[in-house]
């Protein structure tokens, strides 16, 4: 599984992205799983990596939480959907879900 964190620089929500992914890793038996961390700079780098936004993970060159609401590929902070409201990232379990359906 390859497993990636792309984001912005100084994005306020690639910390918080970056622990819940350690900890949704653990929770799966991964602790030790690579995350590539890559800063995605310009726009032509962005529509490359199909980035909507920072922060993004890609699960396998994936992004598991693209879908409806998301918006286009650039450079722009990340709105993730939740069941206590807007979020910078998706909740533990949330990965946790995305990461037991690729493992």
């Amino acid at each position: 599984m390859r497993v990636s964190l792309l984001f912005v620089d100084d994005c306020p929500h690639q910390q918080l992205a970056d622990d819940r992914l350690a900890e949704a890793l653990r929770r799966v038996g991964k602790p030790d799983q690579y995350v590539e961390h890559r800063i995605i700079a310009t726009d032509e780098e962005a529509q490359a990596a199909r980035f909507r936004g920072s922060p993004t993970i890609l699960i396998d060159g994936e992004d598991p939480f693209e879908g409806e609401g998301t918006g286009p590929f650039g450079l722009s902070c990340r709105v993730y959907r939740s069941g206590t409201g807007p979020a910078g990232s998706p909740t533990v379990d949330e990965l946790v879900a995305v990461l037991q359906e690729r493992a």
